[in-house]
């Protein structure tokens, strides 16, 4: 009964390990299905092309392209990346480009304007593979390129009725409706799919190039990814500890109205200098700017005397 215990806890451990290496691959494949079932929502529920020559393109092109610069507002938002970078760079703009080194802030927000395209890029993709907002916005453009394109060797009724096609008030015939759908639709999973490889092909490619250049070994690499996870994910953990403690003991010092105990607390330097982007390098032999500041020889270990916090939390500034 042991040794089967062992071998499920075994399998169990295995299972949870496959799906924590593969995590990355089902949070995509996640997103990818929320996006497909938001497209269907938007396209079943709220969405009523107007059907008229003058209100066709806006409506089309904003179901189309607002809610993907919503999903990028969002992933912008939600970058804790982007916010290590950007807090405190209104007060202090060297925090940007240290050293003077702007490429390397400038590589930092390309990897975060990348990584926050993927929710759009995916919205896009699925909505031009369904067709519906793009056949709505193109009906509706009075371009005579685009009309032209259209309506070549058909009657001037098609060119009046063409942004009534993608609804059933169009006066053409049903067969004659149905072709130029057809061809919206076409047009439409073309761009599609062409979005989607050309996104494949970028990422792949820009994956290459990172990797050829890359000064460390893959399985430094890995392990690296592995160690950010891990030191993230405790951090979390001490934090939540330590801020439990410290509430604690200020709460006992105020209703027992006494002095409070001395809490060793990091200082506003060190803080500062662990939030900082790190890139890892052979030049370092740190995984992070945490490992590079304790192991830093002959640091401060002055603790903070009381936080230091905006005036906006109701503090002044130490």
């Amino acid at each position: 009964a042991h040794s089967k215990r062992q071998i499920d806890d075994c399998n169990d451990f295995t299972v949870l390990r496959f799906f924590l290496n593969q995590k990355t691959t089902i949070g995509y494949s996640f997103m990818a299905l929320i996006t497909i079932g938001g497209e269907r929502i938007f396209s079943m529920v709220s969405f009523q092309c107007p059907c008229n020559h003058t209100q066709n393109f806006a409506y089309g092109l904003t179901f189309l392209l607002g809610p993907a610069a919503v999903l990028l507002v969002f992933g912008l938002f939600f970058s804790s990346s982007l916010w290590r970078l950007y807090t405190g760079c209104c007060l202090n703009p060297m925090k940007l480009c240290p050293h003077g080194n702007c490429f390397s802030c400038l590589k930092v927000f390309m990897g975060i304007f990348t990584g926050a395209c993927v929710a759009p890029i995916m919205w896009l993709s699925v909505a031009l593979l369904n067709g519906t907002f793009y056949e709505c916005a193109v009906s509706g453009l009075n371009d005579n390129l685009v009309v032209d394109l259209f309506c070549k060797n058909k009657t001037l009724k098609c060119r009046e009725e063409l942004a009534r096609v993608p609804c059933d008030r169009s006066k053409l015939s049903s067969d004659e409706r149905m072709e130029l759908l057809l061809m919206l639709r076409a047009q439409s999973q073309i761009l599609g799919w062409s979005i989607i490889i050309i996104a494949i092909t970028v990422g792949l490619l820009g994956t290459c190039y990172k990797n050829c250049r890359s000064k460390v070994s893959y399985l430094q690499l890995t392990f690296w990814k592995h160690y950010m996870d891990k030191e993230k994910e405790r951090f979390d953990t001490f934090a939540v500890d330590y801020a439990t403690k410290l509430a604690e003991r200020n709460l006992q010092s105020f209703f027992e109205n006494k002095d409070p105990n001395p809490f060793p607390f990091p200082n506003h330097k060190a803080w500062e200098e662990i939030s900082a982007h790190y890139t890892f390098s052979t030049s370092e032999q740190y995984y992070s700017t945490l490992q590079r500041y304790v192991e830093k020889i002959g640091r401060d270990f002055t603790p903070e005397t009381r936080p230091v916090m905006d005036l906006e939390h109701g503090i002044e500034m130490s």
